[in-house]
């Protein structure tokens, strides 16, 4: 019996989807494969390919004991194909084919909705490996250099759950779209990424914890509502993804608040008491807390944007096919449909923000992103706990949704962070105090010095309460000697 739970690692593929019996789809892989290999090598952690990194595996889908941890160069991290178990009697859940079996092959009248979907999802995970290859150079310690390194080689591994889907799914137009994902470079002018924030520089390591924060909990939103489809190899292949993805967010979330630990620390140390007076504060050789702020603002909205139209026929389109679901689908109490139902949805009128209740089935993307930005404001606010335990009152906030958009109902506008709406020239006078400046970035910048010593930190980050794998201080997470 094929035992679904553990990974063969027989192949050159590890998996747990019986490629063994599989030839046509292995050959299909093992020819995919070789290219893989020189775009990771050409675009990702650049000048690390051949150092030993403390890497965690899988070797199970089962969330008691998946993982196990060992020293690897990561062109050798065995990336697989791992699907979460499937439920027997598994039926569609929402939209027009609720009740029905889940589907196992691709429906035919779905066949080009569902290869979007794929598509896209697949074309974020390499662009966030391209947009954080340089960072490696100043990492702040060994701990958080592994941490980057981890993120990396599991959005590789993301890449492979999307492209595996392509190839068995999708005949020859699946593989072409999945060679088409090694083509395409972040914030490249002719071959760009698919989505706008996955074209944006990640130039710090600030930038890096606050995308693993904001932008990977968008992935987070999107792979929960598409691990609701009806579509069963997806909705199995998207459950596992997110036991990875919780290691990305954690990493982003404490990140910021081991910056924040430090700053506050520093400041009570050298008796500053106004967290605002950022030129004292950085005179202490940390980030000030209003700069964390106009990160903040700046990640937050680029990650809205991502979530795309408040309005959009597209998501109806696939939440009426059994496509993609809403977050926590099953947890919701209505009828699924959605024929009937409304949604307040904020909108610009007449030169006010308002809400306005649209259809709910158009409103899909309203929702998930208001289901975001809950889940943001809850470790902005676990944040906001570390600044009030160290004795400041200053507070992180998120920003009006409204504020810096390029997508959407506020394209069009200019907001504050509160909310209000600015002429254009006000807005380009205050947009220094709102956004982070060309002086704010060359500060960050300034701080960006390498710690490649085993249990030390950069001086503008404190160390981690706990190691990985619960490994002591001073583990040497790299080796740059094999």
């Amino acid at each position: 019996m094929l035992d679904l739970i553990n990974v063969d690692y027989s192949t050159q593929i590890p998996n747990n989807v019986d490629l063994a019996n599989d030839r046509q789809l292995l050959r299909a892989l093992g020819k995919w494969h070789p290219g893989y290999i020189d775009w990771w090598k050409s675009m990702g952690p650049e000048g690390f390919q051949e150092k030993l990194v403390y890497l965690r595996t899988a070797i199970s889908v089962d969330p008691k004991g998946w993982a196990k941890f060992d020293y690897v160069r990561m062109p050798e991290y065995r990336w697989g194909i791992l699907l979460a178990p499937q439920e027997e009697g598994r039926k569609v859940s929402f939209g027009e084919h609720i009740g029905e079996p889940a589907w196992q092959e691709v429906p035919g009248e779905h066949r080009a909705m569902l290869r979007r979907l794929i598509v896209i999802q697949g074309d974020t995970e390499p662009a966030s490996v391209e947009q954080q290859r340089h960072l490696g150079k100043t990492a702040p310690s060994l701990y958080d250099l592994r941490n980057l390194f981890q993120v990396n080689v599991e959005e590789g591994r993301h890449l492979w759950a999307m492209v595996y889907l392509l190839h068995k799914y999708f005949g020859r137009d699946g593989r072409e779209e999945a060679d088409e994902l090694l083509v395409r470079r972040s914030g490249d002018a002719d071959k760009p990424r698919m989505l706008g924030a996955f074209n944006e520089e990640t130039p710090d390591w600030l930038s890096f914890f606050m995308f693993t924060f904001f932008t990977d909990r968008d992935g987070k939103m999107q792979l929960e509502s598409l691990a609701q489809s009806g579509f069963d190899p997806l909705s199995r292949t998207t459950r596992f993804m997110l036991t990875e993805e919780a290691h990305h967010m954690f990493v982003g979330e404490t990140g910021i608040g081991r910056i924040i630990q430090r700053t506050c620390e520093a400041m009570k140390q050298a008796g500053i008491h106004d967290a605002s007076d950022v030129a004292k504060v950085r005179a202490l050789g940390v980030i000030d807390l209003p700069t964390l702020q106009k990160k903040l603002n700046l990640h937050y909205s680029l990650t809205l944007d991502l979530f795309g139209s408040e309005i959009s026929t597209n998501a109806a389109n696939f939440y009426n096919a059994g496509l993609k679901g809403r977050y926590r689908e099953n947890s919701i109490n209505d009828d699924h449909r959605l024929t009937n139902s409304t949604y307040p949805v904020l909108k610009f009128i007449d030169g006010n923000i308002q809400h306005m209740d649209e259809p709910a089935l158009t409103a899909l993307n309203m929702r998930l992103r208001d289901d975001y930005s809950e889940d943001c404001a809850k470790g902005v606010e676990r944040w906001n706990k570390i600044i009030e335990k160290e004795g400041f009152a200053y507070r992180l906030a998120l920003p009006h949704v409204a504020f810096n958009r390029k997508i959407g109902e506020f394209r069009n506008m200019e907001a504050s962070p509160s909310g209000i709406v600015l002429p254009a020239a006000d807005w380009l006078k205050a947009k220094d105090e709102y956004l982070p400046s060309t002086s704010d970035g060359d500060y960050i910048a300034s701080l960006m010095k390498p710690v490649m010593e085993a249990g030390k930190y950069a001086p503008w980050i404190a160390p981690p309460r706990q190691g990985i794998d619960n490994k002591p201080g001073e583990f040497e997470y790299v080796k740059f000697v094999a």
